[in-house]
């Protein structure tokens, strides 16, 4: 089968599962514990595709630049600085290691 054929069945797929969503009954989604499950597992979700795409590099772990910069907004974060600093301080922990040979 062909890339597109893969393709056009996520794409269904997807949007299946979105409207899917339409038919979970309202009274089910003001349950404030149903709302503090759903926001902690997209905080869950973000925090792990963070940590892949800064670790991983194909199917290898990858020490370089890339966690320094998660460290550095990591302690940002600790820090409570507002998300623009956070951001800066990984982009600029990222390029200075990179500058200093760290790829």
């Amino acid at each position: 089968m062909s890339l597109w054929f893969w393709l056009l069945l996520a794409c269904v797929l997807a949007y299946a599962w979105k409207l899917v969503g339409y038919l979970v009954p309202a009274r089910l989604l003001e349950d404030p514990r149903i709302s503090r499950i759903a926001g902690t597992m997209t905080i869950g979700l973000l925090a792990s595709l963070t940590v892949v795409n800064a670790a991983a590099s194909g199917q290898a772990l990858a020490a370089d630049a890339r966690l320094g910069a998660l460290a550095a907004a990591a302690v940002a974060l600790v820090l409570r600085a507002p998300f623009l600093v956070v951001v800066l301080a990984g982009a600029g922990t990222a390029a200075l290691l990179r500058v200093m040979g760290w790829n």
